[in-house]
């Protein structure tokens, strides 16, 4: 899923999952697909599989710093 229809998307999982508004998910939106969100690797996994359970071709993955 790509474009509007899947940042669409992958926000209304942020806002589920994370609690956050409109105002602050397209913040979280940005870090997260720049690999800058901090949180561990099992977090992002979990969220990883709730965006594929809504149709978004996700992937959890480590950074090197």
């Amino acid at each position: 899923m790509s474009g509007p229809a899947g940042s669409a998307t992958v926000m209304r999982v942020l806002r589920a999952e994370f609690g956050i508004g409109l105002d602050g998910v397209k913040a979280v939106l940005t870090q997260v697909l720049s690999g800058e969100y901090p949180a561990t690797l099992p977090e992002m996994e979990l969220l990883a599989r709730k965006l594929r359970a809504s149709g978004v071709d996700a992937v959890a993955s480590r950074t090197v710093d």
